[in-house]
């Protein structure tokens, strides 16, 4: 167990991305990437969200939310939706990195952060914003049984591709649809954690991972300004 996670470690350390890119104006958002241990396969917690919220309502998504006055910076504002949404406690989180992170459909600049919990945590989820929580192995975004790309071009012309999962969670015959940033993200800290190439295409060049995954984010981002100039 301690070799899995000290391996995923140094890894995910190599890819911290720190406060590089906290600086950009844009509103600011975090997510936690909860990865554990369990029956020594590495595994990553998700929610789906409440049906009573008006953004987004039965989708599955990380812990996360807005960034708030009294976050000191975007691993407190993962840590603080985290206890907020499944009373996870920020003393019980092994905050390992960040991420590069994306932009999701609101224009926020979504920070991932990732960090170790015990596999014994049991999740209280908060009525009023998650109706369930699962955990999915973390290979299943490497080595899915059910995926399907979905093309398109952003802004600026550039192509992209989004991922959707379907995950059969068996044990209790339900399934999950996963996908958008939240896919994007789960593939990501996949492709680093386990440095092999996945059973489908990518936008990112694996050779280099780390400049390949901040040149795409700064594209995108680019062809955001552009947008924001253009309605000008």
């Amino acid at each position: 167990r301690e070799s899995l996670k000290d391996r995923a470690r140094l890894r995910l350390r190599e890819f911290d991305v720190g406060d590089k890119f906290s600086r950009l104006p844009l509103t600011k958002a975090s997510v936690l990437l909860p990865l554990m241990v369990r029956a020594g396969k590495l595994h990553l917690l998700l929610t789906v969200r409440s049906m009573q919220l008006r953004r987004s309502p039965g989708e599955v998504c990380f812990p996360g939310g807005k960034s708030e006055a009294i976050d000191k910076d975007e691993i407190d504002t993962a840590l603080r939706e985290a206890k907020e949404e499944v009373g996870l406690q920020p003393q019980k989180v092994e905050v390992i990195c960040r991420l590069v992170p994306g932009i999701d459909k609101m224009n926020n600049l979504v920070t991932p952060v990732v960090g170790f919990i015990e596999d014994t945590f049991q999740a209280t989820p908060n009525p009023d914003e998650v109706s369930d929580v699962f955990v999915v192995p973390l290979e299943y975004f490497v080595k899915p049984l059910n995926y399907t790309a979905m093309s398109y071009k952003n802004s600026s012309g550039y192509p992209s591709r989004m991922h959707c999962f379907l995950y059969d969670d068996h044990e209790r015959n339900m399934s999950f649809k996963i996908w958008g940033l939240t896919a994007h993200f789960a593939v990501f800290l996949a492709l680093v954690i386990f440095g092999e190439r996945p059973t489908f295409e990518v936008d990112y060049d694996l050779n280099n991972l780390i400049s390949s995954s901040e040149n795409n984010f700064l594209n995108l981002y680019a062809s955001l300004c552009e947008r924001k100039k253009s309605n000008l």
